[in-house]
């Protein structure tokens, strides 16, 4: 079926939405937080320990799954939700931000673009048509449409160029789109220029994509201007369509974009935290590994409903991450992972109560605290 967004309420002093995503999978509300697990698999996490930290949609990656296992293993397998064992929604990236972190201005052509196996150093091509075709087989509940995620900075003529080619790969992957399990998402580009991005939207809504991701922020700019990015991006977007902001996980980037009006956020930054022994708490980001949390025999956050919290202390994590044990990395990843869904829970309460603005100050006060 193709996925179903449902607008509840705007929160009445901003442009913030509560809303539910109608998917194959069951309903689901809206603010969100996505866990990513690029290659079938949020590292370090079982998929019942995704579910009791509250996830709804989960990702894997277009690009990676198609180098490894690839795309016909996982077809015959079943598709993603059999072969990874995940009875919730999944959505695919398309391979596009690959085009912004590993591939060279060189390697981008009309055709598509050209990587180098980074498993034996074959040359490929992924092709508009090849993402949509990989991700068909994946069987995802929404693919993305693929694009060209440009860096910062970068010049005008340079962005006015790259939305073009954008838009004209939306149109020849919507072409070759033919999964009915499946929704399809276009990708708003255009940098820091609201005109460009006004195009791009109304581009492609005249292409009718299920839903509408924005791209192009966090690849190097500041916070005030990927703020405005989203700003113009949402102000043109219908409102009957979720909105996807693609890579973002700070906790005051999902706070303050919430505000500007997407529906749903990603990042990978949760669990890369916690391999490096980092841990999110409503009074700021920590290092486990600070010799203070050597005898703190309290949980991570007291506040926190999470099985690490619940279970264990900072004193036994902060040795399982000092002995380099995967399982302090998993303690600490489930932690992240619910404290990112917990936000998003706290910002639906907060639309729900018209005090978003008060949520965001009450949390800028006590997370960017001097400790």
């Amino acid at each position: 079926m193709k996925i179903k967004y449902n607008l509840i309420k705007e929160e009445k002093n901003t442009k913030a939405r509560l809303g539910t995503i109608e998917t194959n999978y069951g309903t689901y509300e809206t603010p969100m937080f996505m866990p990513v697990g690029t290659q079938a698999t949020v590292k370090t996490m079982s998929p019942e320990e995704l579910k009791m930290c509250g996830s709804g949609i989960i990702l894997a990656n277009t690009y990676h799954l198609w180098l490894r296992p690839g795309e016909d293993v996982v077809d015959h397998a079943g598709g993603l939700h059999k072969f990874m064992n995940w009875d919730g929604p999944i959505l695919t990236d398309s391979g596009g931000f690959q085009v912004f972190s590993l591939a060279k201005p060189k390697d981008i052509c009309e055709e598509g673009v050209y990587f180098k196996n980074i498993y034996n150093g074959d040359k490929l091509l992924l092709t508009p048509e090849k993402s949509i075709e990989i991700q068909n087989k994946l069987d995802s509940d929404i693919a993305m449409s693929f694009d060209e995620c440009i860096g910062f900075p970068h010049t005008r003529k340079y962005v006015e160029d790259s939305v073009e080619r954008t838009l004209r790969w939306a149109k020849r992957g919507k072409d070759h789109f033919n999964n009915p399990r499946q929704s399809l998402f276009g990708i708003v580009q255009g940098a820091e220029y609201e005109d460009l991005r006004k195009h791009c939207v109304e581009e492609l809504v005249k292409m009718d994509f299920d839903g509408y991701s924005i791209g192009g922020t966090a690849v190097g700019e500041g916070k005030d201007l990927q703020y405005l990015q989203v700003e113009y991006s949402c102000k043109y977007l219908p409102k009957d369509k979720v909105r996807y902001l693609m890579g973002v996980g700070d906790p005051i980037d999902i706070i303050e974009n919430v505000i500007r009006g997407v529906d749903i956020f990603d990042c990978v930054s949760p669990t890369r935290l916690a391999r490096h022994g980092h841990f999110m708490t409503m009074n700021g980001k920590y290092n486990i590994k600070n010799a203070c949390f050597k005898e703190d025999f309290s949980p991570i956050e007291e506040e926190c409903d999470c099985y690490a919290c619940r279970n264990y202390s900072k004193a036994y994590i902060h040795h399982l991450i000092r002995a380099e044990e995967t399982f302090g990395q998993r303690l600490l990843s489930i932690h992240n992972i619910r404290f990112l869904i917990r936000l998003t829970e706290d910002l639906r309460e907060a639309i729900k109560n018209d005090n978003i603005l008060e949520y965001r100050d009450n949390f800028v006060k006590n997370y960017y605290h001097k400790k």
